[in-house]
């Protein structure tokens, strides 16, 4: 067994001593047997984007095996707005790979994340999950590439306020202990992601603070590493659970909410990205960004309007993307620039291996080559997000950046190097594209772009019309300006969405 695999957070890891990826139900097995599980839960993700639970409280190993084997029964019509109540009945077959133990039931329990499939034993077409596998099927055979993705999984903790060490208004930014009041709450969090197999890169306080009505409000990120688009899914939909259910059992709430109130931060989804082959990054080239990372750029930037259907699914996601807020409205993109769409963020490129010799003059010059790091950062998505379509929808981004003549060009032409947002700069992007100001609006550019998501089979188009049915039932096109300054009204949205995604 190799070291890293022993001293794992990861309990079934750690105990049988493989990767995730290597897991069989034979391990499954092997693992409920020796440390005395006694339930099993099936998880899978509704039309809602939250996971879904059967629990299977079994009597002996033979009839999890029979699970194990061959799933079960669900009602898809219950789970899906566009599946059909005549031919409804799915089943949902376990993915070994997710089996992770239950950090809050009071007995013993497995939870396993699983597939849907048709009566046919067919992956079910218009099944979100389904669809970001073939999304990355489709990229990896055109372009010849791997994608890796992170997210950046922003949220509020609400608890009764405390009058010791108050935190300054908006400034919550990597705040530590004790003017940050939910900083254990983070850290516990973090613990249980990484038993259940997330890999997270770090977690901290972010801007987001303020006092009101006796609440104290506090915003807090944790970032995931780079893994496969699959992995990524997975983990940030177990992470959105645990946080939620440790929530509840700490008696505190918390929102992943777009608009949290008026006039302050309001929490995204910032998911970065990375192409690689043959297990190396190949997002540069001699220093500088690769004409495969602008490839994917320009297609980002090209399906950004739609993407948002996938991104920003509710009325209150078009309260957050507003000039000054540090959430792009504008469609293009740009090296560390917190005003753009796209952004390139700092990739270690040049320097980074005399910054340690230079702070610790005992050290030599590493001879790692830190470009490997470089991802590309798309940041209007939100905690709404259908967190499965959102990065299969990217996934489709990328690839038809390659399929597109003049990507190259396309994407030249929409690089900016100033604030945006800056008086005066208006010039600079007087002739780019705006992302969606509403769902209505956000619906009618799915239905323009749609062939792109349908193109190679991708997107079902039945899942394609559900999106944007969903969508239009909003009635949101100009619900932005009839709110205008009305701060009760805009409550009111904000309480209807609060545990949204």
């Amino acid at each position: 067994m190799g070291s890293e695999l022993m001293v794992s957070a990861d309990a079934l890891v750690r105990f049988l001593g493989k990767s995730r990826q290597e897991f069989t139900k034979a391990d499954i097995l092997r693992y409920v047997s020796a440390n005395n599980i006694e339930m099993v839960n099936l998880r899978y993700a509704g039309a809602d984007g939250r996971l879904k639970t059967l629990n299977i409280m079994f009597h002996g190993l033979e009839y999890l095996d029979t699970i194990l084997t061959s799933g079960e029964r669900v009602d898809g019509s219950s789970l899906f707005p566009y599946v059909e109540a005549g031919s409804s009945d799915l089943y949902v077959m376990p993915r070994y790979r997710t089996a992770f133990l239950n950090p809050f039931t009071p007995v013993p329990t497995l939870d396993i994340l699983c597939s849907y499939y048709t009566k046919d034993g067919k992956p079910l077409e218009m099944s979100p999950e389904y669809t970001l596998r073939k999304a990355h099927r489709e990229l990896k055979r055109v372009t010849g590439l791997e994608y890796e993705v992170m997210g950046e999984l922003e949220y509020y903790v609400v608890s009764d306020a405390e009058e010791l060490f108050p935190a300054d208004d908006q400034r919550g930014y990597h705040e530590s202990a004790p003017f940050n009041k939910s900083g254990d709450f983070r850290v516990q969090a973090m613990k249980y992601i990484v038993a259940a197999g997330g890999k997270i890169k770090y977690g901290h306080s972010e801007v987001g603070n303020f006092t009101s009505d006796g609440k104290t409000y506090e915003q807090n990120e944790i970032e995931f590493l780079p893994v496969p688009l699959e992995e990524a899914a997975d983990q940030l939909m177990i992470a959105k659970w645990i946080l939620r259910v440790l929530a509840y059992q700490r008696g505190v709430n918390i929102t992943f909410a777009p608009k949290i109130t008026v006039g302050k931060a309001g929490s995204g989804l910032h998911v970065h990205t990375r192409l690689k082959k043959n297990g190396e990054s190949v997002m540069i080239d001699r220093g500088k960004l690769s004409a495969s990372a602008l490839k994917a750029i320009a297609g980002y930037l090209y399906l950004a309007p739609s993407l948002t259907a996938f991104g920003n699914t509710n009325p209150t996601s078009y309260f957050r993307l507003v000039p000054h807020q540090e959430a792009p409205t504008t469609i293009c993109w740009g090296d560390r620039n917190r005003s753009v769409l796209v952004r390139v963020p700092l990739g270690w490129t040049e320097g980074a291996g005399a910054m340690i010799v230079e702070a610790n003059p005992l050290e030599r010059p590493p001879v790692t080559d830190f470009s490997q790091r470089q991802t590309v950062e798309f940041r209007c998505p939100d905690g709404s997000a259908d967190i499965y379509l959102l990065l299969a929808g990217l996934a489709v981004a990328a690839r038809h950046g390659f399929e597109m003549e003049n990507a190259l060009d396309y994407a030249r032409e929409r690089y900016v190097d100033v604030n945006i947002f800056a008086e005066g700069n208006e010039r600079v992007t007087d002739h780019l594209g705006r992302l969606p100001a509403s769902c209505q609006e956000s619906a009618g550019r799915l239905q323009e772009q749609r062939e792109v998501f349908e193109r190679h089979g991708v997107f079902s188009p039945r899942l394609i019309d559900g999106t944007i049915e969903m969508l239009r039932r909003f009635q949101d096109g100009n619900l932005r300006e009839e709110c205008g300054e009305d701060a009760g009204r805009v409550m009111s949205l904000v309480r209807r969405f609060f545990h949204c995604g």
